[in-house]
Parts: structure tokens; C-alpha cells; sequence
């Protein structure tokens, strides 16, 4: 990519004052994918400086990727983005991102947050969402002077770069165990077992587990095993295709054994969707019950 003439290379500008998550998370992507320097970041309403700015993000009435001026405030934008999101699609489309790693930064954060800072979203009573814990950055005093504004606006982005970081991480890690899990989904039908533990749930959604037959998984957890329901779908991903049977419910130890007649029970959730099983053998045998069997 080449820098506009006349701009500072690598340069962000953004308003100054209060400050939201969409224009954090906005210069927390550029940073953390390599376009702009931390040092040359600006915070101002003065035309003149940002206009000199690399990229402009949240100010100034334009959205115009060719100029890399992402603002959402303005009449004649008339989509559902932030400039978080604004950003983000500016990634992808630059191919500085891969669709994969776009579509699991847009799910897992930025559409959230042009959703609130947009006003199609309203966060529930006793839940706290990203932009609102971005928003607890801001000095809670009114009179704040400026300096307390950039202090708090550098903390809250260093909170999403870290952020950024650690679920990106998982991204890749995710990435790493899908040729294992594909493997799993084309040799197993009932039930997909795994040898080491590993998130398989998105992948398995990826890959067309809806429809695939598998109704439970089997993987180790710490010391033990687990036999886990698959839920229909990613988006119902709190239910199950078949419930564990309904004994079980919130069984523990002997208790479980006696109700299972398997010796190795650890556990059953009372939500019917996971039990925990000494050894592996145990959560077979746990699952050939759960597919029909008579306990």
C-alpha cells in the first residue's frame, strides 16, 4: 500500500474527547496488522491535522476506502457500520486479512460494536458488552481535561490490542486443529471421538456439521473424558440433538454410577448436554447408553 501524497505515512487521526469502542477498536486493528505507528497517533477535531493523517477513523464526514477516511456520522451514509467495522471490511478487502480471520473478528467482536455504536443494539440489564467495558476507559469525571482523555484512551487500547492478541491466538489455533476434526468427521457418524482435547465446535459448524450425523462427541478433559451433546447448529449452541438421558441430570460420583452402572462416572451437567467420565472406555460405554441403551 502506498501512502496518499501529502499525508504522514502510517499516521491515524481521530476526534478528540470522549472516546468509543468503535474508534479504539478501529486504530487497535490498524495497529495490531501493521499500518500505522503507535507514536503517530493523532487525537483532534483540527481539519488541518487530520487531513494530514494516513488514515482518519470516526471524524471528518467521509467514508471513502480509496482515501482511508472511515467516518459513519455523515447523511449520506446510510449502512450499519462503525468505523471498526468500516476497518475491518478495509482489511479484508486489502487482503491484508483472509476471509476466515475477518469473519471470526466480525463475530466474535467488531459486529457487536457497530451494531451498539449505531444504535441497533441495546445492551441487556446485567450484561456488560465490549463497547460498554471500552466505555468504563473514559474518566468518569465530565470536567476531564485533556490529557486524562489521552491517558484513558491509550489504556482502553492497550485493553483491545491485548484483546485482539489473545482471541486471535485462539483463531490460530482453532485454524490448526480443523484438518484433525475434518479427519474425525469423515471416518465417525454417531459419534466424533477425539484422541486430545481441542475446540472443535466452530470448526465442526464449518466444515457442514449441520449436516453431518454425529449427535455427541468424546474428548479428553484433564484427567478424564467428556461426552458431550452437538448442538443443531453454531447459532443454537446451547442446545443439544439429543439430550443425555434424563437419570443423569445432575448426578454425581456414586450417585451417577449407581443411576449409569458404569463404575468410572464423574459427572453429569443437570442440563443433560456434557458428562464427565474416568477413562474413555467409561464414556463409550456412557455413550452407547445415551444412543439407546437401556440405563
Amino acid at each position: 500500500m502506498t501512502t496518499p501524497i501529502g499525508k504522514v505515512p502510517r499516521s491515524f487521526g481521530t476526534h478528540s474527547g470522549t472516546f468509543h469502542a468503535d474508534e479504539v477498536t478501529a486504530c487497535a486493528l490498524l495497529l495490531f496488522f501493521s499500518l500505522i505507528d503507535r507514536d503517530k497517533i493523532v487525537r483532534t477535531r483540527d481539519v488541518g491535522r487530520l487531513e494530514n493523517c494516513d488514515f482518519v477513523c470516526d471524524v471528518g464526514g467521509i467514508y471513502n476506502p480509496n482515501l482511508r477516511r472511515f467516518d459513519h456520522h455523515q447523511a449520506e451514509y446510510h449502512g450499519q457500520l462503525s468505523s471498526a467495522g468500516m476497518i475491518l471490511e478495509y482489511l479484508k478487502n486489502e487482503k491484508i486479512i483472509t476471509f476466515d480471520q475477518f469473519d471470526y473478528l466480525n463475530r466474535s467482536l467488531v459486529h457487536g460494536i457497530d451494531q451498539i455504536d449505531n444504535g441497533l443494539s441495546e445492551p441487556k440489564y446485567g450484561f456488560a458488552t465490549f463497547s460498554q467495558i471500552i466505555s468504563a476507559f473514559v474518566p468518569a469525571s465530565h470536567e476531564a481535561s485533556d490529557p486524562e482523555l489521552e491517558e484513558g484512551f491509550s489504556d482502553a487500547l492497550d485493553f483491545v490490542l491485548d484483546h485482539l492478541e489473545r482471541i486471535m491466538n485462539k483463531f490460530d489455533y482453532m485454524a490448526s486443529c480443523k484438518t484433525k476434526i475434518k479427519e474425525v468427521m469423515d471416518t465417525m457418524t454417531e459419534c466424533l471421538v477425539f484422541e486430545k482435547p481441542m475446540p472443535w465446535l466452530e470448526s465442526f459448524f464449518e466444515l457442514g456439521g449441520e449436516k453431518h450425523p454425529a449427535e455427541f462427541v468424546i474428548m479428553p478433559t484433564g484427567d478424564h473424558w467428556k461426552l458431550r451433546g452437538i448442538p443443531p447448529s453454531y447459532e443454537k449452541r446451547m442446545e443439544v440433538r439429543r439430550p443425555l438421558p434424563e437419570k443423569w441430570a445432575g448426578r454425581l460420583g456414586r450417585d451417577l454410577e449407581e443411576i449409569s452402572g458404569i463404575d468410572g462416572a464423574i459427572f453429569c451437567h443437570k442440563g443433560r448436554f456434557i458428562s464427565v467420565w474416568n477413562t474413555k472406555e467409561d464414556a463409550i460405554k456412557a455413550l452407547k447408553l445415551a444412543l439407546g441403551g437401556k440405563k
